[in-house]
């Protein structure tokens, strides 16, 4: 995490997503902009949350971990996304884990500051209410998409949701994959059920697998595949 000193970039993005107006009081004297870059955690899953963030450039991942030792995969972020909002409400320890999947940028508050100035503040409570709402949304409808689709459907909208797409880069649209064990558990799957699914994209042509990366190379196909399981 990088603390950014740069007023005319926080007051860009407080602007751009009418942050002041989430609250009644002006609380922008008590905003700072933090940078995570790409693979940090803004927060760990049963660590003090010193902040609550406002997400506005980048991607999250929301991930859990079970008391098995695995982790599974909940959902990703764009902006604009608040996290501590559940922290904020009644306890201090976050509840799940978050990392950037690219380099991300965040408006933060402090706990203890948000506490003091908002926990009777009607207009950022009702921003607290609708977003804890929409989470719940979001999170019943990804664990029926780990229930129910196939591998290969959450296999391609993972690999989608993770490798950023330009069309004007030459930039190949590349996966890194170090230890697949880990997307085995994110994913919901054994690794053996994941190497074969892989495998079988592999020789439908729509990705190519590496030592350490998965590269796409018909992302038409990945994209039907995939269809809106993980936006």
């Amino acid at each position: 995490m990088i603390r950014i000193h740069n007023e005319n970039k926080l007051n860009y993005y407080i602007n751009k997503y009418n942050i002041k107006d989430i609250f009644d009081k002006d609380m922008k004297k008590y905003m700072e902009l933090f940078l995570f870059n790409k693979n940090d955690h803004i927060c760990r899953s049963d660590q003090k949350m010193d902040y609550c963030y406002f997400l506005v450039e980048g991607k999250v991942k929301v991930y859990t971990l079970l008391k098995n030792g695995k982790s599974l995969l909940l959902q990703f972020y764009k902006p604009l996304n608040i996290f501590g909002d559940i922290e904020f409400i009644d306890i201090d320890m976050a509840s799940s884990n978050l990392q950037a999947m690219e380099d991300s940028l965040c408006i933060g508050i402090s706990m203890d500051t948000l506490r003091k100035n908002a926990i009777n503040d009607i207009q950022f409570l009702k921003y607290i209410c609708k977003s804890l709402g929409n989470k719940l949304d979001k999170f019943s409808k990804y664990s029926s998409i780990n229930l129910l689709y196939p591998l290969k459907n959450r296999l391609a909208s993972y690999i989608l949701a993770t490798t950023p797409y330009d069309d004007n880069s030459s930039t190949v649209d590349e996966l890194y994959t170090y230890k697949l064990t880990e997307l085995s558990d994110l994913l919901g799957t054994s690794y053996r059920h994941l190497i074969r699914t892989i495998n079988k994209l592999c020789t439908e042509k729509i990705i190519k697998k590496e030592k350490n990366s998965i590269i796409i190379l018909n992302r038409t196909s990945l994209e039907q595949l995939a269809g809106d399981i993980y936006k």
